[in-house]
């Protein structure tokens, strides 16, 4: 038999946890959808200035701006979309699509991503929990 208390504990410990995942989810689901740093949505805060490079790689549009409070010193977007990119020591580049491979310049790890992760979409996710 099931008694009251019992159900009324179920529905409060039901509706804490549906309220704290809607808070820890609301800055994902109010993410923009952008198309790079010129825009309103998606604009990466930390770019500034001119684009390093601008091209399409394999049908997938990548950008890198300079972004002097960014640890690895720039941003890169692949369709609109942050790649986190990490600077090693050596000097090199990593990013989240490929943690065990470095490269030597942005362009060449946004290239090595796109080629990682293929016709996929980046998760805005990603790009929101792993600013620096």
């Amino acid at each position: 038999m099931v008694s009251r208390r019992r159900v009324l504990k179920t529905g409060l410990t039901t509706a804490a946890a549906v309220s704290g995942t809607a808070a820890a989810l609301l800055p994902v689901a109010t993410a923009g959808h952008g198309t790079g740093p010129g825009s309103d949505k998606g604009q990466t805060p930390l770019a500034q200035g001119p684009a390093l490079f601008d091209e399409v790689y394999r049908g997938r549009r990548i950008e890198g701006y300079h972004a002097p409070d960014d640890p690895a010193g720039v941003a890169v977007l692949v369709d609109g979309r942050r790649l986190s990119l990490m600077r090693r020591v050596d000097g090199s580049y990593i990013s989240m699509a490929n943690h065990f491979q470095p490269f030597m310049s942005p362009v060449e790890t946004a290239r090595a991503a796109v080629d990682a992760i293929g016709r996929a979409p980046l998760s805005e996710a990603a790009a929101v929990m792993n600013h620096h």
